[in-house]
This record gives structure tokens, C-alpha cells and sequence, in this order.
């Protein structure tokens, strides 16, 4: 259920019905809106007495929340989620920003293969208007003999060229025992597609102060993609970013069917922001320009691009990188399509 406060309430309302909540077996999320302050109640309401949290000074009302995922949806919270990234969960001079009126976009290789090639990937990708650098320092990979990545030499790749370039970083984690090294380096952490059902990651990433990209499972429902967030935002991290990266279909051609009818599908049931990943969504490199425009005229908050100098001999997922002088041109279309909708690059 949710408790709506009075405009006027003071701090000391709102903390009176949390303690409510809690001695009723709840669980409270403090929402802070622009016009007025919620609090979600989250568990077995057997045990709840409406009555005496009516009644409660500065209550205006009670509603229940109708959808399965309580703090994502829409229901709790109304204005949208901006969820900003930056050098230690702070606005950085450059901050990659996700959910307001500006579309940021998060690009560089698929793996971190070394520190050279990832920093004049890093500059290049800055020079064309990217706020955000992406590349995996552990690789989840399907046949087990592949390049797995390079860990937390990887890691310390990455760091070296935010501090070079100012970007963003962000970096997939892969296990409950990784997640503290990751975050120690990231900015943002990444819970890829084959994790979004691993119900203890999704808690473990929680409980950290950095944002997470939570990427949909391949095979998942947007009912399914949500819950997995309400994972993450009841350990206390509301800074979620959806991300879509494509679903598997009997089509054949692409690696994966990118569905950008979940743009609008997730605006209009919940709060946070969702970018999308056309080059893992499609499998093709030639697709990734123009599923990017389509995504930005369809409402996407942001796009994480797979960028390599050299595709041919990327040590992963070559075949859907675009070259830094694809994406610099990709960047001044994407900006008009943007303005187009009213938004920003």
C-alpha cells in the first residue's frame, strides 16, 4: 500500500509512519516527490491496521499498489527516477545522466583487452559526445574457452581512463564475490542479461551506493524485468537504470530481436529510466545506427554501444562493434533525432 502525506508534512510525520509501518511488519520506501512525499508499506498487510495510519498526523490517504512490483511501479511514484553517474556515486564533471530530459550515451568495447587501445577508445568516443565508457573486465561467456576477460587488471583499465577522459565507467559483475571490487572501481555497476533472475546478486548490488544497469533476461517478461529492479530498490538503491538488450525470437538473422515497444510499455508502468543496447540486440554492426535513432524517437533514456578501433580482431563480439568514426556520425544524427522529440544529447 501507499501512504500519501499531506503537502505540509515535516520530516517528523513521515518518520512517525515509517515507525508505524515497521511495527506493523512492513517495510517502508520513503519516496520524496516534487508536490508531495509517499511511503510505500511492502509485505504481509494481514497484520495492518489501516486505521491507525489514517489517523496518523499529516496522512492524507491510503491507496493500495495493484502491481506485483511495488516500488518500481509507477503507482509509488510518479515523476520520473534521474539517475546521475559520476566518481563515486557523485554529479561528476561530465556525468553520465539517465531519466531527465537529456539522453545520454555510454559506448566503448565489448571487453577490456588493454589498457592502450581502451583509453584512445575512451577519448574517441568522448570527442563525439559519449558521457559514459563501457567494457567488460569479466566476460560471461557461453562456451567456456572464449576470452573470459581480465579482471581486476581490467578494472584498473577502466579506471585509468575515467581519469583520463573524466567518463563514467561501467562494468558487468558477474557474482555476489565480485561485487565489492567492481564497485570499488565503477561507477556504475552491470547485472547482465544471463543474472537479472539471480535473485542474491540483485540483493548484494542493492545493498551498494552505485547505480545499477540491470539488463533484461533474454527470455523475460517486462513483468519479470521489473521485479528483478524491486530486488535491487529493497536493499535501499533507488538509482536503477532498465536496460534492454534484445530477446531471443525463432528469428534467425539478428542475434537477438530488439523489442522497442518496451519503451513506452516501461514509461507507462513504472519510474525508472530504460537506454537500449542495439549492437547486443541485434548482432550486427550495419543495425546499430539505426536501431539507435529508432530508440531515441521512441522515448529511450539512453544507449550503450559496443565501439572498437579494429572489429575484425575484437576479442569479443567484433561482428556487432561499430568503429569510432561510425559512431562520431552516429552521435550528430542521434542529436537531431533528439531534438526532434524535444531532448538533448
Amino acid at each position: 500500500m501507499i501512504v500519501v502525506m499531506n503537502p505540509k508534512c515535516s520530516n517528523e510525520h513521515v518518520q512517525h509512519v515509517v515507525e508505524l509501518l515497521k511495527q506493523m511488519g512492513l517495510k517502508e520506501h520513503v519516496i520524496v516527490g516534487t508536490d508531495r512525499t509517499v511511503i510505500a508499506g511492502i509485505g504481509d498487510k494481514r497484520n495492518v491496521d489501516k486505521g491507525a495510519i489514517e489517523n496518523a498526523p499529516f496522512v492524507d490517504r491510503i491507496v493500495p499498489i495493484l502491481a506485483p512490483y511495488k516500488v518500481a511501479s509507477k503507482e509509488v511514484k510518479q515523476e520520473p527516477t534521474i539517475v546521475t553517474l559520476g566518481p563515486d556515486g557523485d554529479h561528476g564533471p561530465i556525468g553520465a545522466q539517465f531519466g531527465g530530459e537529456k539522453i545520454s550515451v555510454i559506448a566503448g568495447p565489448c571487453s577490456v583487452e588493454d589498457e592502450k587501445h581502451l583509453i584512445d577508445i575512451a577519448h574517441a568516443v568522448k570527442a563525439a559526445g559519449a558521457t559514459g565508457l563501457r567494457g567488460g573486465a569479466f566476460k560471461p561467456r557461453t562456451n567456456p574457452y572464449s576470452f573470459k576477460g581480465l579482471g581486476e587488471t581490467g578494472l584498473k583499465h577502466l579506471a585509468k581512463a575515467r581519469e583520463e577522459t573524466g567518463l563514467s565507467v561501467i562494468t558487468e559483475v558477474m557474482s555476489i564475490e565480485q561485487v565489492d571490487l567492481v564497485a570499488e572501481y565503477a561507477d556504475a555497476l552491470q547485472i547482465g542479461t544471463r543474472n537479472m533472475h539471480n535473485f542474491n546478486l540483485l540483493m548484494a548490488a542493492g545493498k551498494t551506493n552505485k547505480p545499477i544497469v540491470l539488463k533484461r533476461g533474454w527470455s523475460a517478461t517486462l513483468q519479470e524485468f521489473l521485479l528483478a529492479a524491486e530486488y535491487i530498490i529493497n536493499e535501499g538503491n533507488d538509482n536503477v537504470i532498465l536496460c534492454e538488450r534484445g530477446i531471443r525470437t525463432p528469428e534467425e538473422y539478428v542475434r537477438n530481436t530488439l523489442p522497442l515497444a518496451i519503451i513506452p510499455a516501461v514509461k507507462r508502468e513504472s519510474h525508472l529510466p530504460i537506454i537500449i543496447d542495439p549492437s547486443q540486440g541485434t548482432g550486427h554492426a550495419y543495425m546499430v545506427p539505426s536501431m539507435s535513432l529508432a530508440s531515441i524517437a521512441g522515448g529511450a533514456d539512453g544507449l550503450i554501444i559496443e565501439v572498437h578501433q579494429d572489429p575484425e580482431h575484437a576479442l569479443t563480439d567484433g561482428a556487432q562493434s561499430i568503429t569510432p568514426e561510425v559512431f562520431a556520425t552516429l552521435m550528430k544524427d542521434a542529436a537531431r533525432v533528439a531534438d526532434a522529440v524535444n531532448r538533448t544529447i
